[in-house]
């Protein structure tokens, strides 16, 4: 047993409550890699942000669970490395799908864990995620559970329809599994396929796919059933169209790939929204970069060469979600 304390991460705990009354949201960004990693905590150090750290079941099994441990630590000292005294830096398991894996990550050092059974009948998502509550609270480690269910394709998590989160049932769910955060569905889709054109309306100024709006009726019903309740939206990536465009100016081939606009983003990081998560927007910040240099120099074969321009690409997009779309700079005063 492993505790995340030991490790110098914290939980989100705090960090959501200040968020909420802070009228912010807490960046949560996915990684599988080193270069990944590093650009996530160069950003938030320089942003002096706090920042959740994602794994995916997919990404624990890329990159391994027992050096998962020691990047996670590594993390912690990197970020004290570049200058924050306090990092208040959380490993977050994203979409666990057993009691299983969430009680694994948890054993091994992991401070959050999302228990996601939103794709189960509403009492058997009740008594999984009180389950994972029940273990996690045994070793402070705070819970993520979901009611409604998101489009899209990420990793393993896939449907083809979204259920928009029914706020009748926010109060029970909360009440009776004692979750820490609820992630909800309001139109958000995991992906850089967030929506089929049939579903947008063309920009007469640029030509661009603009999708449709999210449900912020839906937000608003279940903040005023549970008043200062941490929310969670997922599938939050923007699908930058400069990043695309790079992608498919050097060999690419991303088709009307469209995601949330910032702006929505903005709005709800001003409510009880205090987490968005967002990694599809990473991958294309990495991928823009490395078939760039690849298409500019066909003779380059290091690492370093190319992985380097990418992780410099992947730090300049989490600057700006964090200074312009998430409104978390300079919360983190121990930095």
């Amino acid at each position: 047993m492993v505790n995340y304390k030991e490790l110098g991460l914290v939980n989100t705990r705090d960090m959501f409550a200040r968020a909420i009354k802070g009228g912010y949201a807490i960046p949560a960004f996915n990684f599988n890699n080193m270069e990944q990693l590093q650009a996530i905590i160069k950003a938030a150090v320089e942003t002096k942000s706090p920042v959740i750290l994602q794994v995916s079941k997919g990404a624990r099994n890329y990159a391994n669970q027992t050096l998962l441990r020691y990047m996670a630590e590594g993390a912690v000292e990197y970020a004290k490395e570049l200058g924050c005294e306090h990092p208040e830096i959380v490993l977050h398991l994203d979409h666990g799908d057993s009691f299983e894996l969430c009680k694994s990550c948890i054993d091994l050092g992991f401070s959050s864990v999302m228990i996601d059974g939103s794709h189960l009948p509403y009492e058997e998502n009740v008594a999984l995620t009180k389950k994972v509550v029940e273990y996690a609270h045994q070793f402070d480690v705070t819970v993520e559970g979901e009611l409604g269910v998101l489009a899209g394709v990420e990793d393993e998590v896939c449907a083809e329809h979204h259920t928009y989160t029914n706020p009748e049932e926010v109060i029970d769910f909360a009440t009776r599994t004692g979750c820490d955060s609820l992630a909800i569905s309001i139109g958000t889709s995991h992906g850089a396929y967030k929506f089929k054109p049939e579903q947008c309306h063309v920009d007469p100024a640029t030509g661009r796919l603009v999708p449709p709006p999210l449900a912020f009726e839906v937000l608003d019903a279940v903040m005023e059933k549970l008043p200062g309740f941490p929310i969670v939206l997922h599938g939050s990536s923007s699908v930058p169209q400069e990043e695309v465009d790079t992608i498919n100016k050097f060999g690419g081939k991303l088709d009307a790939a469209i995601g949330i606009p910032e702006e929505e983003l903005r709005k709800a990081a001003k409510s009880a929204v205090c987490k968005i998560n967002i990694d599809s927007d990473s991958r294309l910040a990495m991928t823009a970069a490395i078939r760039q240099v690849f298409a500019e120099k066909p003779a380059e074969f290091d690492p370093r060469k190319y992985l380097g321009p990418a992780r410099d690409n992947m730090e300049k997009m989490y600057k700006h979600k964090i200074l312009n779309v998430l409104g978390s700079d300079g919360k983190l005063a121990q930095c």
